[in-house]
């Protein structure tokens, strides 16, 4: 099958013919259909996620149609399916317990075994897949990769976001827009932070009540001055010191920060202010993927018209497009995200 694999870090992927992939008992070989582009593939392409190394074919956010099916899968050739990022195995304590996003024995195509930027992707555990509703894209689903899903999970479950509270967006790639539609969807005030004023106009259009160009000034203090007092919720999308610190002072007592950003390299510790914690009361929760078992209330908000995600989807490539796609995570990007379609050349 033809796939990009990463040979260099942070030089373009080699369009490779590999072995196809092998289905496991209780897993699925999936034609893909759909692949989105997240910066947690540009953390691996970079050298910066500590799993990925020189050989890995990236690619976790993903659609596509069943062509092998193992005895235990629970699925036939021919079905439709949206996989999670994180593949639980559905018999730890965590999952048992609805957490399967923290399961110690989790799979993860596109980090520590290969992934979706192929022709075909084998998917273990497939008891975490999801139908495809009709109607709905592959791309569209793509699109949802673990930026919708870490997003509905974050706002929901983590935070519970309740209408007209306000909230506050810092960074608005794909998580941070993700969050925005969402956050508007469950009825709360949206505030949203960027440095590129081509971002800032499009968070506008999608719904946000305010707007923040983070180079402006103190950003925290215009927060609280434009909430009346700060964000009931913050989400931090960058995984970096300065919007880490942001999102922690915008808050108002009793608030509740959401680290969704992925700190790495010199970020994975970071200096913050515990004054503002202590002084305010405020609640840290930290937030990686979605448990599989929401699936269907994220899914039942799109079918019902309630939340549209179409906005976020701003272009669809070629899979060998997709290291020219990574590259630009380097610098501030124009709005939206990129999801591999053709994967023909």
């Amino acid at each position: 099958m033809r796939a990009a694999v990463l040979r260099e870090f942070r030089r373009d992927l080699s369009i490779e013919t590999v072995a196809d992939p092998v289905c496991e008992e209780d897993g699925v070989v999936l034609r893909t259909m759909a692949c989105g582009i997240c910066r947690s593939d540009w953390h691996g392409w970079t050298g910066h996620h500590p799993r990925v190394k020189p050989g890995q074919i990236p690619g976790h956010e993903y659609c596509g149609e069943v062509v092998e099916a193992g005895p235990r899968s629970g699925w036939t050739v021919g079905d439709r399916v949206i996989a999670p990022f994180i593949l639980a195995c559905g018999a730890c304590p965590a999952c048992r317990s609805g957490a399967s996003n923290t399961c110690p024995s989790q799979r993860l195509p596109g980090f520590l075994e290969p992934g979706a930027f192929a022709e075909h992707v084998g998917v273990p555990y497939a008891h975490n897949l999801v139908r495809l509703p009709e109607g709905m894209s592959p791309v569209m689903a793509a699109g949802l990769g673990c930026r919708v899903t870490t997003a509905f999970h974050a706002l929901t479950d983590r935070a519970a976001l309740a209408p007209g509270e306000w909230l506050a967006v810092h960074g608005t790639g794909g998580i941070g827009l993700a969050a925005l539609i969402l956050g508007r969807a469950l009825g709360a005030r949206v505030v949203a932070i960027d440095i590129v004023p081509e971002k800032l106009d499009h968070a506008r259009g999608l719904g946000a009540e305010a707007t923040i160009d983070a180079r402006d000034g103190d950003v925290a203090q215009a927060i609280r001055e434009i909430t009346g007092g700060g964000a009931h919720v913050s989400v931090e999308a960058l995984g970096v010191p300065q919007t880490t610190n942001a999102s922690l002072r915008c808050l108002r007592p009793l608030g509740r920060h959401v680290q969704v950003g992925m700190p790495s390299v010199e970020h994975a510790q970071m200096q913050i202010d515990m004054s503002a914690v202590y002084l305010k009361n405020l609640a840290l929760f930290g937030t990686r993927g979605m448990p599989s078992h929401r699936y269907p209330s994220l899914l039942g908000m799109i079918e019902a018209g309630l939340v549209d995600f179409s906005p976020m989807i701003a272009r669809e490539v070629r899979l060998s497009q997709a290291g020219a796609e990574l590259a630009l995570f380097d610098g501030p990007m124009a709005p939206g995200v990129a999801v591999i379609s053709d994967f023909s050349g």
